[in-house]
């Protein structure tokens, strides 16, 4: 049967004490409601249907429509409990397909666990979504009858001692038919100490009715937890990059250390690459083979190639590198940086909107912007590409296998020629024709007789 999902994302959470909605908080760069969004799409649903409330212009802004339309937003503009939110969508939905009800602060779930409630509701059932638990404290429990069919959920403020000792609890997540959820969701009252709507009473209701309630075991208890306040979610962000670093062993990738590494977006790799502790990879990065990134490094939506060593705390961001490149220590190789074959670019230099030839090389202490630069080019130590005038930028030329001095200062715009040479300490403000020298600093005068301050003549 097709299936339509929803997700309750209407909640404005309050324990997370941020002006941000709390399905807008990331894990892994995302928001936990992309999360539950691309889960639901690994489901492959027809359509998902997502209740929003607080903040909710923000976080519809938070999706690209334009190239999908699978997503349908609510609006929850009174917030009466998650039945009331499920109704709406439903409303909204006017479905026959199976429809499974997820909520926008659980990120983690696994679709192989959803999978087993989805069954169950292509046959006429209502699956429900359970896991066995160490500490169920605050957390409803699972009834069951003599068959093994769940009978209900109580809440712990209304459990017996008995029943609190039962460790099945509720998730929340719940999988029908539409028709039958539509209809089990307009039985249910509002006659509760919160007066609102509560999903999880159209399992009492179905089962009076004699509609099996089937519980469906959650492969772990992790994936099923619920995000209310910052330490969960750094919780989940931990646990998060953990079992994504563990996928990615398993397809080849060695990493130093495991628990040390943060992915937030998407990292595609070769053969033979290493990453060390504490880097950090922002957006798409593509590794080419046999790539080494240090440790401290930051890349983000970058392309390295093959055999480049990305030294210890260098950041890469929006540059495509080619092979055998070397970079850092204390690099930033910042947006439209173009690193062609075998290039060097060393400590504490910078890059920005540069395309440096093969084999070319700045091996310390340079700022290169808005420049193109050959192939075999020595950039010196000190040197500094001036590119902005304080109204628009300018740009720098320099042809291949030219020379560029230590403390040179180039003001754009300017072309220096292939086979150039700036003697170091020079202020270029003119182009420098081919194979010219160039040397553009004040005559030194040595002067006799001069007296350091504050000491005295014989």
């Amino acid at each position: 049967m097709a299936l339509d999902v929803i997700i309750l994302a209407a909640g404005q959470g309050t324990r997370m004490k941020s002006g941000k909605a709390k399905v807008l908080q990331e894990i892994a760069g995302r928001p936990m409601l992309e999360h539950v969004v691309r889960t639901a799409r690994g489901l492959n649903a027809d359509r998902i249907a997502i209740v929003v409330g607080h903040q909710k212009e923000a976080v519809k802004a938070n999706f690209d429509t334009s190239s999908r339309s699978d997503l349908i937003w609510v609006d929850q503009n009174k917030r009466l409990g998650t039945g009331h939110a499920a109704r709406l969508a439903l409303e909204e939905l006017t479905t026959k397909n199976s429809v499974i009800i997820l909520y926008g602060d659980v990120p983690m779930l696994g679709i192989d666990s959803l999978k087993g409630c989805i069954e169950e509701a292509d046959r006429g059932h209502l699956g429900v979504l359970v896991a066995q638990v160490a500490e169920p404290a605050g957390l409803g429990r699972i009834l069951r009858d003599s068959h093994g069919f769940v009978s209900g959920i109580v809440e712990e403020r209304d459990a017996s001692l008995e029943q609190q000792d039962i460790s099945e609890i509720n998730t929340g997540i719940i999988a029908a038919p539409g028709s039958l959820l539509t209809e089990l969701i307009l039985q249910i009252d509002n006659r509760n100490s919160q007066g609102e709507y509560y999903l999880t009473d159209v399992v009492a209701e179905a089962y009076q009715r004699g509609i099996s309630v089937v519980g469906v075991m959650a492969e772990n208890d992790l994936e099923i937890k619920g995000i209310n306040d910052m330490a969960q979610l750094a919780h989940a962000e931990r646990s998060f990059q953990i079992m994504q670093a563990q996928e990615y062993m398993l397809s080849g990738l060695r990493l130093a250390d495991p628990e040390r590494i943060d992915v937030r977006g998407s990292l595609k790799f070769g053969e033979d690459c290493f990453l060390d502790v504490n880097v950090v990879i922002e957006g798409d990065v593509v590794l080419g083979n046999n790539v080494r990134v240090g440790p401290g490094s930051v890349i983000k939506n970058s392309h390295i190639g093959d055999n480049c060593d990305v030294n210890s705390h260098t950041v890469v961001d929006g540059a495509l590198v080619e092979e055998g490149c070397s970079l850092g220590p204390f690099a930033r190789i910042r947006p439209g940086s173009e690193l062609a074959k075998g290039v060097k670019v060393g400590n504490f230099v910078e890059t920005k909107k540069t395309r440096i030839g093969e084999n070319s090389k700045a091996s310390h202490l340079a700022y290169l912007g808005d420049a193109i630069i050959g192939d075999d080019v020595n950039i010196g130590a000190g040197t500094v590409t001036c590119n902005y005038d304080g109204v628009e930028k300018h740009k720098t030329t320099i042809g291949d296998r030219a020379f560029v001095g230590t403390n040179s200062t180039l003001v754009a715009p300017l072309d220096l020629g292939e086979g150039s040479f700036v003697g170091a300490g020079s202020t270029v403000t003119k182009d420098v024709g081919l194979g010219q020298l160039a040397v553009g600093r004040g005559k030194q005068r040595n002067v006799d007789g001069w007296f350091r301050p504050g000491s005295k003549s014989d």
